[in-house]
């Protein structure tokens, strides 16, 4: 699959909108970055948040006193788990199933999805690719708690269920995608990654986390997808390098630095033919989005490639081998800000792609 696509710095966004309108985010979305689709995630609607969105579906789901966890005490645990492991074992051998089962998300969460769909419907011509998402494993896995409050991610037999869960979703996403027969991208959304190796994280393995991720990355190519990983602050990048990902979506304007000094590993990973989403676009504060512009965003891009370059990576490999994107979604910004980001992103990517496509 990855034959099939060529990033040439095409822009690509990662997810969320400051909106309260599907079908509205849909066609914003299609005025900016029509050559890459993607479903819109709208945290307005509290369904619509990382976690609550794939929740449903998962065993012994509780909603109890405005909180909602899984309650692995409860007397019908057992019987709930072992449904789940049954159902997945069916689909995963036959998931022509997936529409309609506990893995796919609902009318109620899938509304982004729905949206899509219909946009996609009506296109006289395929995008170059179409693009979804899931909660990662890690940061799905530390979000959900049990009825102690204890994250999920310390329950070994929840863990993997939900992995499982996050892995079949993707591959739902894929088959509900793939209808305009472009490549399918879908990112695992993985800010809790920030954490790792602090002490918020601190009793996680790398072994542990890596197994997570390879399983949904796995899914993910097992319907011919593309997987990419998206971490929106710094982390340990040479564990999401080397996680089998296709695409790695680090945030390059504020943590170029830290990314760069995982140099060999930049060089395999490129050097596989894989690729770079640089999130060039700052989304963090407001006065960052106001002050910067295309040219001062590809002056700092054109020096960050030069550092790559003197890693023996050529640059007409860099460009072909590399997406631009915002540095994080903009759900928590006003709408103005968000079109900018948008407006950014397009015209920096428009920018870096038109000398070569000049002659």
């Amino acid at each position: 699959m990855l034959q099939t696509l060529k990033p040439d710095c095409l822009p690509l966004l990662i997810g969320s909108l400051p909106m309260n309108d599907h079908p509205a985010a849909s066609r914003l979305i299609m005025d900016y970055t029509p050559t890459i689709p993607l479903w819109v995630q709208l945290p307005v609607f509290p369904e619509e948040g990382m976690v609550p969105q794939f929740l449903p579906g998962m065993p012994a789901v509780v909603k109890q006193g405005g909180k909602t966890f899984i309650d692995a005490a409860g007397e019908s645990f057992d019987d709930d788990l072992l449904s789940f492991f049954e159902d997945y074992m069916v689909i995963s051998e036959d998931p022509v199933r997936l529409p309609g089962s506990r893995f796919a998300l609902t009318e109620a969460t899938g509304k982004g999805v729905a949206a899509l769909l219909d946009t996609l419907g009506r296109l006289e011509t395929p995008p170059v690719a179409v693009k979804g998402q899931v909660t990662g494993p890690v940061t799905f896995c530390t979000g959900v708690k049990d009825q102690d409050g204890r994250a999920i991610f310390y329950n070994e037999t929840l863990r993997d269920a939900a992995v499982k869960h996050l892995a079949l979703n993707a591959r739902w996403q894929i088959r509900a995608l793939s209808g305009p027969g472009c490549p399918v991208i879908i990112f695992i959304d993985e800010p809790a990654l920030a954490g790792f190796g602090s002490s918020e994280l601190i009793s996680i393995s790398r072994e542990e986390i890596l197994v997570c991720l390879q399983e949904v990355v796995d899914a993910i190519h097992a319907d011919g997808g593309l997987a990419g990983i998206h971490v929106c602050a710094n982390t340990d990048w040479s564990l999401v390098l080397e996680s089998g990902a296709d695409i790695v979506n680090f945030d390059a304007y504020a943590y170029f630095d830290r990314f760069i000094l995982y140099g060999p590993q930049i060089r395999d990973f490129l050097t596989a033919g894989r690729f770079l989403a640089w999130g060039i676009v700052p989304t963090l504060k407001p006065e960052e989005i106001e002050r910067e512009t295309v040219d001062t965003l590809y002056a700092g891009w054109q020096g960050q490639v030069r550092q790559v370059e003197a890693l023996g990576i050529a640059p007409a490999t860099i460009r072909a081998q590399s997406f631009i994107t915002p540095s994080c979604g903009v759900g928590s910004l006003s709408l103005d800000l968000a079109k900018r980001v948008l407006a950014l992103t397009r015209d920096l990517s428009a920018k870096i792609r038109e000398p070569f496509y000049r002659l």
